[in-house]
C-alpha cells in the first residue's frame, strides 16, 4: 500500500518517530523527517543509507521552520500522501511548582507543531486523498498529575483533529489520532521539569512497556485501515472508560497511583 507513497514524519530521530521512519522505508515509501538536532539526523541518514530518506533541521514549535520543512519536501517530491505529527515533548512537575514558560513550551511543540505542519501540507494531502495522523496520548483523554501542560496539549490535539476530520469528511482525506500509552522511548528522559529543563530520568520499568517498534507497527496498520482513532493499551482503554462513566472514582484511582505519602512518585 505504501509503495511509492510520500510519508512525512515529524520528530523522526527517536522513539516512535524513528520506528515509524524504519517501518515506512521497509514498506517501500519515501520518507521525510525533521528534528532539532543535526547530529541525530546525520546518524539517521547513515543508518538508512541508500533508502529514500529526506531529513531537515526544524523546530516544530516555530511556524517558519514547519513551513520550510513542508515546502522543501514538496519541492523535492511534489506530493505528500501521509503526514504523521509525531514530534512532541512531555513534562513531569506539579502545576504549583511549574514555570508558565514550561507549559508554553509544551503547548508550542505538541499542539502548535501539529497545527503548523498540517496547515502547510494540507492542500497536497487533500489532492492525494491522503492521511493526517496526530500522536496524542491517554493524557489527552484524562488529565494526569504532574502533566498539566502535556495533558492540555494532547487534549487540544485530539479535539482539533476531531474538528479537522469532520471538516474534511467529504474530501477523501482520513484524519486519525493515536493514543499510544506508555511506550519505551526517550520521551520520558527528555520530559521537562518545573524549570523547563529535561528531568533525564524515568520512573517506569522500561522493560515492561510497549516497544516503539511495536507501537509503530500498530500505527501503520491503523493507517492502512483508515481508522478514526487508535488506543493501544488495555490500561489506556480502561482509563478512558473509567473517566467517562466513573470520573470521581477515576480521580481517586489516579491520585493513588501517582502519589505516595503525599508525594508524586510517577
Amino acid at each position: 500500500m505504501f509503495q511509492n507513497k510520500m510519508v512525512v514524519i515529524t520528530g523522526g530521530t527517536d522513539g516512535i518517530g524513528k520506528a515509524l521512519v524504519e517501518e515506512f522505508l521497509n514498506l517501500g515509501a519515501t520518507v521525510a523527517t525533521c528534528s532539532r538536532t543535526e547530529g541525530k539526523l546525520s546518524d539517521l541518514k547513515t543508518e538508512f543509507a541508500g533508502k529514500p530518506l529526506f531529513t531537515m533541521i526544524a523546530d516544530v514549535s516555530k511556524e517558519e521552520d514547519c513551513k520550510n520543512f513542508i515546502e522543501k519536501t514538496l519541492e523535492k517530491y511534489q506530493k505528500i500522501d501521509v503526514l504523521i505529527n509525531n514530534a512532541g515533548i512531555s513534562m513531569r512537575a506539579l502545576f504549583k511548582d511549574t514555570e508558565l514558560s514550561t507549559l508554553r513550551k509544551v503547548m508550542d511543540i505538541n499542539f502548535w507543531g501539529t497545527v503548523y505542519c498540517t496547515k502547510f501540507a494540507l492542500n497536497s494531502i487533500i489532492e492525494n486523498k491522503g492521511t493526517i495522523v496526530g500522536i496524542a496520548s491517554i493524557a489527552g483523554h484524562r488529565g494526569l498529575p504532574g502533566r498539566s501542560g502535556y495533558s492540555a496539549s494532547k487534549a487540544a490535539v485530539i479535539r482539533w483533529m476531531e474538528t479537522l476530520r469532520t471538516e474534511l469528511l467529504d474530501t477523501g482525506v482520513n484524519v486519525m489520532w493515536v493514543s499510544p500509552g506508555f511506550t519505551a522511548s526517550n520521551t520520558r528522559y527528555a520530559a521537562l521539569g518545573e524549570n523547563g529543563e529535561p528531568v533525564r530520568e524515568s520512573k517506569l520499568d522500561e522493560g515492561k512497556i510497549m516497544t516503539a517498534g511495536e507501537c509503530a507497527r500498530h500505527i501503520v496498520k491503523a493507517i492502512e485501515k483508515r481508522k478514526r482513532t487508535l488506543v493501544l493499551t488495555f490500561t489506556g482503554k480502561e482509563a478512558i472508560f473509567m473517566n467517562k462513566f466513573f470520573p470521581g472514582l477515576a480521580d481517586k484511582m489516579i491520585r493513588k497511583l501517582y502519589f505516595k505519602n503525599g508525594k508524586m512518585v510517577k
